[in-house]
């Protein structure tokens, strides 16, 4: 299932999340190359999370913790990029719109950062380096599915099909595949492939579950649930 809008229009200019995407095309452009291989390869070599370093298990060639925070700028591929851009697209401006600015950028972060722990967690000695934003947007998901379960999502079924599902389904459906996944990929041998790092978008979903309440705005969520348009006064009072 491939979202690409939702019915949720936002009280506020999210300029976070344009910021966000233009950081992550930006990175992809003109740190990695836009996919050169030689670029591709230093870039996540040198700015991607690697547990084993990051735990000591293994000699650090470069960054270790602050890899965390480097890491969710960098992707794998085009499709890495596209699809966690789309997904930041959808998504991303009804959290920022629920919580001002400031705070989003401080919950992305987190969120990104919990998630590459719970994959560091779970795979304390694999030499592998992780990237991507998808821990973050993972996060921004779980506080999705919290504030705006039943909003509609128009949603895009390879090849022909287009619905609108609500968000409980769309978001739902999307964690338990990474549930299911995750648990195959657990075993004496976990991350020592490459691949997709199931257990950080996990760790990001339940981060972004578990916090989405503490940095919510009530103001801002209560009039976009009762659609209920806020003055310029109130706008600017909280957008920050």
């Amino acid at each position: 299932m491939i979202p690409f809008k939702d019915e949720n229009p936002t009280e506020i200019v999210t300029y976070v999340t344009y910021l966000f995407l233009a950081i992550n095309i930006g990175v992809w452009i003109l740190v990695q190359g836009a996919g050169d291989m030689e670029a591709l390869q230093a870039s996540v070599t040198s700015y991607g999370a690697i547990p084993c370093q990051i735990t000591g298990e293994c000699p650090p060639r470069g960054l270790t913790w602050e890899a965390l925070f480097t890491s969710m700028f960098m992707h794998g591929s085009w499709e890495h990029l596209l699809g966690n851009m789309l997904f930041l697209w959808v998504f991303g401006n009804n959290i920022e719109d629920s919580m001002g600015h400031l705070r989003f950028i401080v919950f992305y972060l987190v969120c990104g950062v919990a998630a590459a722990l719970a994959h560091v967690y779970l795979a304390p000695a694999s030499p592998i380096p992780t990237v991507g934003a998808s821990g973050a947007i993972s996060g921004i998901m779980g506080a999705y599915i919290v504030l705006y379960p039943t909003v509609r999502v128009r949603t895009f079924f390879p090849p022909f099909f287009f619905f609108n599902l609500r968000a409980f389904i769309v978001l739902g459906y999307w964690f338990l595949i990474q549930l299911m996944m995750g648990v195959v990929t657990l075993g004496p041998e976990a991350g020592e492939q490459g691949g997709v790092a199931f257990w950080a978008h996990i760790g990001g979903f339940v981060a972004g579950l578990v916090l989405i309440k503490p940095f919510e705005k009530t103001a801002l969520v209560s009039a976009k649930r009762n659609k209920v348009k806020l003055s310029r006064e109130e706008v600017a009072r909280l957008e920050w």
